[in-house]
């Protein structure tokens, strides 16, 4: 690796030295401990312990009951249900909340596809509310705005490692009688007013994704505290259909059961990983900060905001462009930061709402269901201008660096600042080269 110290020096795109010479390391959270955990479950014979009938192992084998019991205890919360995705959490949670086919859920449009799709999976329908410039997730104004006699939940996005502002979300959702949902899969270890991300809605929960602050290769924990919630996300999570009737559950809405169980060396490898969680947090959080010094010198970019009684998990370092005032393209930007070795830069986000899905109507078959089916009770817009926060962010202004992607050094985090400020040094040429109009 090697430093470059001239910023009149040219720029990598156009054949000068590249600033970072060797690409970092790859993010691994998984040590010795996780191993011997694993291989203890291996050598029990012992992979998974569930029964899809109504028995004492419908909820699991050991390992999953306690990790279960740790993360209850690790986030405050009465409930803990594990699933085999968070993806599968989220269905499980719109589900054991009571939506109807046709019901409608306030959601972002600035999150990974899933947070919406879980909608879809019970035939609700997705509403797009806009998001907040500073912090990128949902903006209670246009959550409430976006409400009408259908709208049963809304699902809030923790982007990035942010919070959502929980307080006046729930305050909408107790004024509307709605259902709050957290998607928190970003953002587990942070705090909104002193207490946990995750933990204040009716159902949230976090992900155990690879690339995740902590991670099992594919899971996910779901929490509440809400005791009804709870029987009917491990219901959800478990052939629900099979064992209603010795459960003794009488509500049957949305008892359609599927297989969403986490096995026994996930589990066993969560409770090793939950233990180091803080750590994760605290180091992603001393990166982050170094990187936030190295760039907040540099006009026409913004590094992130953190609002005041929340922490930041930074699952992505999220930068917001002047691009007026650049002159420059974002493309042509993140070409030269790419030249000078940076990787794992993100033009825009998903854009829920402008995926093809949304803008033809075409989820089940192919003829529009259920947006044309009669349990949909109007003509939900996803044109684009609904959400026009998130559509500029998404379009031209928004650099997302993703660091989750590496275990960065000081070292290796100063390279990345001077990554930027040698670019920016060469603002002028980037204008010249642009081929781009602003």
């Amino acid at each position: 690796m090697m430093s470059n110290n001239s910023n009149s020096e040219k720029l990598a795109l156009f054949g000068g030295p590249r600033t970072i010479q060797t690409e970092f390391k790859r993010y691994n959270p998984i040590g010795i401990e996780e191993v011997n955990a694993a291989t203890k479950v291996i050598e029990s014979g012992v992979l998974s312990q569930f029964l899809g009938t109504w028995h004492e192992d419908f909820f699991g084998g050991p390992k999953v009951k306690e990790f279960e019991r740790e993360c209850e205890k690790y986030f405050g919360v009465k409930h803990a249900v594990t699933v085999n995705s968070w993806t599968s959490g989220l269905i499980a949670a719109i589900g054991a909340i009571g939506i109807e086919p046709g019901d409608e859920v306030i959601v972002s449009p600035w999150t990974m596809c899933a947070s919406a799709t879980a909608i879809l999976h019970w035939n609700a329908i997705p509403v797009f509310a806009d998001i907040e410039p500073e912090t990128f997730n949902l903006a209670p104004a246009s959550v409430e705005a976006s409400i009408t006699p259908y709208t049963k939940a809304i699902m809030a996005i923790d982007i990035f490692g942010h919070s959502a502002d929980i307080d006046a979300l729930m305050a909408i959702a107790d004024k509307y009688g709605l259902k709050l949902i957290t998607d928190t899969a970003q953002a587990p270890g942070t705090y909104y007013k002193g207490k946990i991300t995750g933990t204040l809605a009716h159902v949230g929960g976090y992900s155990l994704n690879y690339h995740k602050h902590i991670h099992t290769g594919e899971g996910g924990i779901i929490v509440t505290n809400d005791d009804e919630i709870a029987d009917r996300l491990q219901l959800i999570r478990n052939h629900a259909e099979a064992v209603v009737v010795k459960n003794g559950m009488t509500d049957l809405r949305n008892m359609v059961g599927h297989n969403f169980r986490l096995g026994e060396i996930e589990c066993a490898i969560g409770i090793e990983q939950l233990k180091k969680l803080k750590g994760f947090v605290v180091g992603r959080q001393h990166a982050a900060d170094r990187l936030t010094q190295a760039l907040q010198n540099l006009p026409g970019l913004r590094t992130p905001i953190v609002k005041q009684d929340c922490t930041h998990a930074y699952y992505m370092y999220p930068i917001v462009l002047d691009i007026e005032w650049l002159g420059v393209t974002r493309a042509r930007i993140i070409e030269a930061l790419e030249a000078e070795g940076i990787s794992g830069l993100a033009a825009g986000y998903a854009g829920g709402d402008l995926l093809p899905m949304y803008q033809q109507k075409i989820a089940y078959g192919s003829k529009g269901f259920p947006w044309t089916s009669d349990i949909c009770k109007r003509d939900v817009s996803y044109q684009k201008g609904i959400c026009p926060v998130a559509e500029k962010l998404h379009e031209s202004t928004y650099i997302g660096f993703a660091m989750c992607m590496h275990e960065l050094t000081d070292d290796e985090v100063d390279l990345i600042g001077q990554a930027f400020r040698k670019v920016w040094s060469q603002l002028e040429t980037l204008r010249a080269t642009d081929k781009v109009a602003i």
